[in-house]
């Protein structure tokens, strides 16, 4: 498979992927930004996400904390803008997407590509405090993330 470099490519190759790998490849997303995430049960929701050999129970408890913490910061959107808790709030919303239960997901979603969204608009949170040394490219970062995983595979 040819080196994937836009968004267009990233999706697609999300969405031929496997539950599982969706669930890693997003959970690697959300974790790439975790710097900004202020809840520990996020964080270990993330380091769930990331175990091949997580147990459903694990997926569904760590799902539920990532999501409850989500749900939590997501009354701060739209205030008087605190940037880093906007860019907490979109950690756990990564995390969230990564651990997404099937059942809950239409046709049209992927885990993976929701949790690539949400650590984008993490660093751009970021970015509006100063937080991030530097521009950062999420988007250059997710795609090597990607690469490096079909390449593993």
């Amino acid at each position: 498979m040819a080196s994937i470099s836009n968004d267009h490519d990233l999706r697609q190759a999300l969405n031929e992927l496997p539950e599982i790998e969706q669930r890693i490849l997003g959970a690697r997303f959300a974790d790439s930004v975790a710097r900004w995430g202020r809840e520990p049960r996020v964080s270990r929701a993330i380091e769930t996400a990331l175990k091949p050999d997580a147990s459903p129970g694990e997926i569904e408890d760590a799902y539920r904390a990532a999501k409850s913490h989500a749900t939590k910061t997501y009354t701060d959107c739209g205030k008087d803008t605190n940037w880093l808790a906007q860019a907490d709030h979109f950690v756990a919303a990564a995390a969230a997407a990564a651990l997404t239960p099937g059942s809950l997901l239409t046709d049209k979603q992927n885990r993976a590509w929701k949790a690539a969204v949400q650590a984008r608009m993490a660093v751009n949170c970021a970015m509006m405090e100063g937080q991030e040394s530097g521009f950062s490219n999420e988007a250059e970062r997710q795609y090597l993330l990607i690469n490096e995983h079909l390449g593993a595979g």
